[in-house]
């Protein structure tokens, strides 16, 4: 096991522990709802539909086309704001 992976999984495991994962997890919905990526994505989703036909798209098709979309569309701002609130936590909970 590597030294990343082992620091990776003691941070998620502190940020479950302590409940901060929930709380992260729901800003960054609330943050991709003001800023309309919702929106974008279910669009984008209907167009891929369209595209293909609802009888030739499966769930596993749609979600493979759709996440390198979704992900690059999410605001750099929110990126940021979410990497800021993770370190202020790591700064906080520092003995990990």
């Amino acid at each position: 096991m590597s030294k990343d992976y082992q620091m990776k999984a003691a941070i998620n495991q502190k940020l479950i522990e302590m409940g901060e994962r929930e709380r992260l997890k729901e800003l960054l919905r609330a943050k991709l709802v003001e800023s309309g990526w919702k929106d974008q994505l279910k669009a984008h989703c209907k167009d891929v539909i369209r595209e293909k036909g609802l009888e030739h798209v499966t769930v596993e098709d749609l979600v493979t086309e759709v996440t390198p979309k979704g992900r690059a569309l999410v605001p750099d701002s929110v990126k940021k704001e979410l990497l800021q609130r993770i370190r202020a936590f790591l700064a906080q909970h520092a003995a990990l």
